[in-house]
């Protein structure tokens, strides 16, 4: 069974219904990486926004665990699916210290031994304890994207959604975040579907990739292809020979 399936989606704003994905479908097997890349308006956060709940207005099928999403997440799903932002500042509230923003998340989904959780979590995302008591802004960029990933974690979800989790901090930084989401997939067993513009960084990540322009798939190929620029799609040669330093 698949970890997660998407058939015929949809999702369109405005009265107007303009159409930001079109007709997008694709499966991901459990613990599989699945990667969303393309330009910059494609459509990639708005399909991980779609399966999150965080856009109301779509349609298709969506399935978690062969369980169907209907218009509204359960508190079930939030169990199971969870997800990392672009801008780890925006996404911490500034006057919450780490220890709460990771214990409101697990007491929201009824976590038991709270205190000795958190501390493995910590341990998990490469965080001390002395990291603890501290506020976002008392935090690096990547420290900060630490402790979100360590949020996303609090519930042991089984899928994370990770919506350019590396492109708001800086190049050395990037590589450190990816190591540790490595880590984190292999450990944990998770499953990951990761939008990114960079496919260097879809490339260090996952093993499949679709690509995306105008709300619609290209095609979806296999990172071996990528890098060997195995491409049917002429959009696809353009985007991959553009970015041939990075993904080899």
């Amino acid at each position: 069974m698949s970890a997660l399936t998407v058939s015929g989606l949809n999702v369109w704003f405005g009265t107007d219904r303009a159409y930001a994905v079109r007709d997008v479908s694709f499966d991901v097997a459990r613990g599989e990486s699945f990667g969303l890349v393309g330009e910059s308006g494609s459509g990639k956060s708005t399909i991980l926004r779609a399966i999150a709940g965080l856009v109301p207005t779509w349609s298709g099928t969506m399935m978690v665990d062969g369980e169907t999403l209907g218009p509204r997440r359960s508190k079930a799903f939030y169990s199971k699916v969870q997800m990392v932002f672009q801008d780890p500042y925006a996404s911490l509230h500034p006057r919450q210290t780490v220890d709460r923003v990771l214990s409101e998340a697990m007491s929201l989904h009824g976590v038991k031994d709270i205190n000795t959780r958190i501390g493995r979590l910590l341990d998990d995302v490469g965080l001390g304890p002395g990291f603890r008591f501290r506020y976002p802004h008392q935090l690096s960029g990547g420290q900060r994207q630490r402790v979100a990933i360590a949020r996303a974690l609090a519930c042991d979800p089984s899928i994370l959604l990770l919506d350019e989790p590396t492109s708001a901090l800086d190049v050395s930084v990037q590589a450190e975040i990816l190591n540790l989401l490595v880590d984190l997939r292999r450990e944990h067993k998770l499953t990951y579907i990761m939008v990114s513009h960079d496919l260097g960084v879809v490339g260090h990540l996952c093993e499949r990739i679709a690509v995306m322009q105008q709300g619609a798939f290209e095609e979806v190929l296999s990172v071996a292809e990528m890098r060997r620029l195995e491409a049917k799609s002429p959009y696809t040669r353009h985007l991959l020979k553009s970015s041939i330093k990075s993904i080899r």
